[in-house]
C-alpha cells in the first residue's frame, strides 16, 4: 500500500496546479490581511497554493498509513447500536481522532471561527483522499458542510458558540432532511415545528429516516413551521443540539459504508433554534446544503473509484494467464485505460464545478457586504450561479455513475477472486453503490439539470473551450469535439420543441451528452499541458463519442415516448 495518497497520485497534484482560484482566494483572504492575524494564513496566492499542497500531503499520509490499513476492519465491525446509542467501530474512532488531532475538522470555516478558510475546491480534494482510504469515514469527515451552513445561515450567537467546537473536532454534524414518506420529495416533509409565542422558543416533533451520522451532536433539521401548509413554502430549517428528546430508533443494515451509521430518529418536544428566516428551509438553505453534499458525494465516488482502479491495475499486473500478466491482454488493457480516462475526466469536472461554486460563494459574500453592489459584480454572481447550478447535479450524476462503472469493471478484472471478501475490490463495489442513490438519485440529478440544459446554460463554457488554441497535434480531437458540441446544441433544440412528456423521457440522453462533452473538453484542455492527457483524451473520446452521436440521433427523432406501455406491460 502507498505511503501517501496525495503524493502517489500525479493527477491529483496536476489538478492542484491547474486550479484557477486566484480571484476566489484573494476575496476569501480579504486581500491577504489575515496573514497579519493568523500564522497559518497565506501572504499571497502562491503561498496559499503551497499551504493547500502541504495540507493535502499531510492528509494523504494520514489516510494512507493510518486509515486505509484498517478500512476493512471498520467495514467488518461497522457502527454498532445498543441501548439507543451508536458506537463507531474502533478503527473508525481512531480515524476520527487522527483527523481531529491533525486539525482537519472544521477546516472550511473562516480563520476567525478556528478554521483554515479553505475553498470548496480544496476541500473536495480532501474528501476524495479520505474516500479512497475509507468511504465510510468520509461520510463523517464530509459532513463539515453542516458547519459551513451554520456559518452561512445561523445568527451570531449560534456561530460564536458552536463553530469553534466544530473546528476543534469536539462536535460532529448531521443533515436531517429525509422522512419515511418524504425522500426525494422533500417538499412533503411533515415534521412539525411549533413556536411557543410566549417564550419565543421552538420545539420539533416527528420522525426522520436515512440520516447519515444521525448520532451527531448537532443536527440541521428540515421541519414544517407554517401550520396548514402543504409544500416547500411552509418549511424552515432548525438547529438541534442532540439531547434525551432525540431518540435513535435504529441504524440501517446497509449493503456498504458500514462504518457510517445511517439512523432513524424520533424527535419528541425537542428544543430547536430557527436558522435564518422562516419558510426558507428547503428552497434556500436545504438546497444549499444539498448542493454542497452532492459535490461531496461526487468526490466520494471518485475516491472509491481511484481505490478500485488501483486494486485492478495491481492485480492485472500480477495475475498470470496464458503465460503472461493479464494486463498484457488487449481486452483487459482496454478496460483499465477506459477506467483511468473516466477517473481523470471526473476529477477535472469536480474541480471545474468546485471553481464555480467557490466563485459563487465569494461573489455572494461580496454583494452581501456591500450596501450598493456593483452591477458588474451582480452579473458575475449571476453567471457563476448559472454554471454552479448546472454543473452540480451533472457532476453528482456523472461521478456516481462513473464510480459504479469503475468498481464493476475492477471486480471484472479480478474475476472470481474479486467476488470474495478477502479482496478490497468487493468492499469498494459495495461502498460505491450508494453514491448514485443518496443526496438525490441519478434520475433526480437529471431532473435538476434538465431545465438548465434546455436553456443552453453550458453553451458559453463549451464555446470558450472550443476557442482555445490546441495546436496541430490535437486538431483532430478538437474537431471531433466541435462537431459533438454542435450535435449537443441541435439535440437540445430538438428536445426543447417536444412535449413535456418527451422532454422528461429523453432528458437522460441529453444529460449523457452533456457530461461526456464536459469530460472530453476538460481532458483536451489538459492535453495542452500534458502529452499523457492527450492520450487519455483519445481513449475517452473513442469510448464516448459514439454514445454522443447515438444520443443525438435519438433526440433528433424524439419519437413520442411509449408511456402507454405502463398500463399494458407494467
Amino acid at each position: 500500500m502507498a505511503d501517501n495518497f496525495f503524493l502517489d497520485n500525479p493527477d491529483l497534484q496536476f489538478r492542484l496546479e491547474q486550479l484557477e482560484l486566484q480571484e476566489v482566494v484573494e476575496i476569501k483572504e480579504q486581500g491577504y490581511r489575515y496573514a497579519h492575524e493568523y500564522a497559518a494564513a497565506p501572504r499571497h496566492y502562491q503561498d496559499a497554493i503551497d499551504n493547500y499542497r502541504l495540507l493535502l500531503e499531510v492528509l494523504g499520509e494520514l489516510c494512507a498509513t493510518r486509515v486505509a490499513p484498517r478500512a476493512a476492519e471498520a467495514d467488518e465491525l461497522g457502527a454498532q447500536f445498543l441501548d439507543g446509542e451508536v458506537t463507531y467501530a474502533p478503527a473508525t474512532q481512531e480515524g476520527i481522532a487522527a483527523l481531529r488531532q491533525a486539525g482537519f475538522m472544521g477546516i472550511m470555516l473562516p480563520w476567525e471561527r478556528g478554521g483554515m478558510n479553505l475553498p470548496e475546491s480544496i476541500y473536495q480534494m480532501m474528501v476524495e483522499i479520505v474516500s479512497r482510504a475509507d468511504a465510510g469515514l468520509m461520510t463523517i469527515f464530509g459532513l463539515q458542510e453542516i458547519a459551513a451552513a451554520i456559518n452561512e445561515y445561523a445568527d451570531e450567537e449560534v456561530k460564536a458558540r458552536l463553530l469553534p467546537r466544530f473546528s476543534r473536532g469536539e462536535v460532529t454534524g448531521a443533515m436531517v432532511l429525509t422522512e419515511p414518506d418524504a425522500g426525494s420529495d422533500l417538499g412533503s416533509v411533515q415534521m412539525r415545528a411549533t413556536l411557543d409565542e410566549a417564550s419565543g422558543k421552538w420545539t420539533l416533533n416527528g420522525v426522520k429516516r436515512f440520516i447519515t451520522n444521525g448520532n451527531a451532536d448537532i443536527h440541521l433539521v428540515l421541519a414544517r413551521s407554517e401550520p396548514g401548509s402543504a409544500d416547500a413554502r411552509g418549511l424552515s430549517l432548525f438547529l438541534v443540539e442532540r439531547d434525551e428528546t432525540v431518540r435513535i430508533r435504529r441504524i440501517e443494515n446497509k449493503l456498504g459504508i458500514h462504518a457510517s451509521p445511517t439512523c432513524e430518529l424520533q424527535y419528541h418536544n425537542t428544543p430547536a433554534v430557527l436558522v435564518g428566516k422562516r419558510r426558507y428551509g428547503l428552497m434556500r438553505y436545504g438546497m444549499g446544503m444539498m448542493n454542497g453534499a452532492r459535490l461531496g458525494v461526487a468526490a466520494q465516488a471518485l475516491g472509491i473509484a481511484e481505490a478500485a482502479y488501483r486494486e485492478a491495475q495491481r492485480y492485472a499486473g500480477q495475475r498470470q494467464q496464458f503465460g503472461q500478466p493479464i494486463l498484457q491482454l488487449p481486452a483487459v488493457a482496454r478496460i483499465l485505460l477506459a477506467m483511468r480516462a473516466e477517473i481523470e475526466a471526473t476529477r477535472a469536472l469536480i474541480a471545474e464545478t468546485g471553481r464555480w461554486v467557490d466563485l459563487l460563494k465569494v461573489y455572494e459574500q461580496r454583494m452581501a457586504d456591500s450596501a450598493t453592489p456593483d452591477p458588474a459584480l451582480r452579473q458575475k454572481q449571476k453567471s457563476a450561479a448559472n454554471l454552479a447550478d448546472t454543473l452540480t447535479p451533472l457532476v453528482k450524476y456523472y461521478a456516481s455513475e462513473m464510480g459504479n462503472r469503475v468498481c464493476y469493471l475492477a471486480m471484472q478484472v479480478h474475476g472470481g477472486v474479486g467476488y470474495m471478501r478477502e479482496f478490497n475490490v468487493e468492499r469498494h463495489f459495495r461502498d460505491v453503490r450508494v453514491t448514485n442513490i443518496y443526496e438525490g438519485t441519478s434520475q433526480l440529478q437529471v431532473v435538476a439539470a434538465q431545465g438548465k440544459l434546455l436553456g443552453h446554460a453550458l453553451d458559453g463554457l463549451l464555446d470558450e473551450w472550443a476557442g482555445l488554441a490546441y495546436g496541430e497535434e490535437l486538431a483532430g480531437l478538437h474537431d471531433q469535439l466541435v462537431e459533438a458540441t454542435a450535435q449537443f446544441k441541435q439535440a437540445t433544440d430538438a428536445l426543447k420543441a417536444q412535449s413535456r412528456e418527451a422532454v422528461d423521457y429523453y432528458a437522460s440522453d441529453l444529460a449523457n451528452m452533456a457530461v461526456y462533452l464536459l469530460g472530453g473538453w476538460l481532458l483536451l484542455k489538459d492535453a495542452r499541458q500534458s502529452r499523457r492527457k492527450g492520450e487519455l483524451a483519445r481513449v475517452y473520446l473513442a469510448e464516448h463519442l459514439p454514445e454522443i452521436h447515438s444520443a443525438w440521433e435519438r433526440l433528433q427523432r424524439a419519437e413520442p415516448p411509449p408511456l402507454q406501455a405502463l398500463a399494458e406491460v407494467l
